[in-house]
């Protein structure tokens, strides 16, 4: 909530998501199937500032999934990360049908949580999520606050292209793709893709692996600097939204987040927060 630094679970509401998806089992049986979520590098609450002593005496296996930002190494310590595990194994015996993974941008650790995923007993399919590169800013923003590990290499050829976004977009296209083809090559079936409501750079992706053909030519990102994330939706001008003066259409959206909105004929200004929108 916006008046509280920390979330608290409401009275009687859920706790966690094993909470939902055994509610979802003993509720509805198997009318729903259930995706839950998996974090490859340890989810980001779990994953640990290190001093340089400890940083230097990692396992093998906290090596393997570590990054660095700014200097400071991080990562989901081995006790950490069996309680992640034991935690998700929780989550499918409760009736996750599969898991969807937190973005990663190395395939080796993937590869590595699916093995693992495999040693816990947890045998339901496992899809990688995949965040595409679409801008510098973004990629170093979204990296550093989920703790990503970000591969030297990868993280070096974003450097050197940070000025020029439409080469950050192409890149984005052609690492995207090798991550692809990598984990298609390991055994996975299912890809899953952030996209953020930014198509280019996927349909870039899918026509360069033949899943398509020529969708990339036929991409349309001019509307998206209009886009405001509201939630976990967005809202964009000829979006359908609702707040507490009524229902209506955006017609402008303002960088505070602030929408124009018509409601019955008249335009209502809704800060952001206060309107969310209507799928229809």
């Amino acid at each position: 909530p916006e008046w509280s630094d920390e979330w608290t679970a409401a009275e009687g509401g859920f706790a966690c998501a094993l909470d939902l998806v055994r509610y979802i089992r003993k509720e509805f049986g198997d009318s729903f199937g259930i995706s839950v979520a998996g974090y490859p590098e340890g989810h980001p609450n779990r994953i640990s500032q290190l001093t340089d002593e400890e940083a230097a005496n990692m396992s093998d296996s906290e090596k393997g999934r570590c990054c660095t930002h700014d200097g400071i190494t991080y990562v989901c310590k081995d006790d950490d990360y069996k309680k992640e595990m034991d935690y998700l194994k929780e989550k499918v015996d409760a009736g996750g049908d599969f898991i969807i993974t937190q973005m990663f941008f190395d395939a080796e650790v993937f590869k590595t949580f699916v093995k693992d995923c495999r040693e816990w007993g947890i045998n339901c399919p496992v899809v990688p999520g995949l965040m595409c590169i679409n801008a510098y800013p973004g990629f170093k923003k979204m990296t550093k606050f989920c703790k990503t590990r970000v591969p030297k290499d990868l993280g070096e050829k974003m450097d050197a292209m940070k000025d020029d976004p439409d080469a950050v977009k192409k890149f984005g296209v052609t690492f995207g793709s090798e991550i692809c083809r990598s984990l298609l090559d390991s055994g996975v079936e299912i890809l899953h893709f952030y996209t953020l409501n930014l198509e280019k750079v996927v349909y870039g992706i899918t026509d360069d692996l033949g899943i398509t053909s020529g969708l990339v030519e036929k991409s349309d990102e001019k509307d998206a600097k209009d886009m405001v994330a509201v939630g976990s939706a967005w809202a964009r001008v000829g979006d359908k939204v609702k707040g507490s003066a009524g229902e209506g259409v955006v017609k402008e959206m303002r960088k505070d987040g602030t929408a124009v909105i018509e409601v019955d004929g008249k335009d209502v200004e809704m800060a952001k927060g206060s309107y969310e929108k209507v799928f229809s």
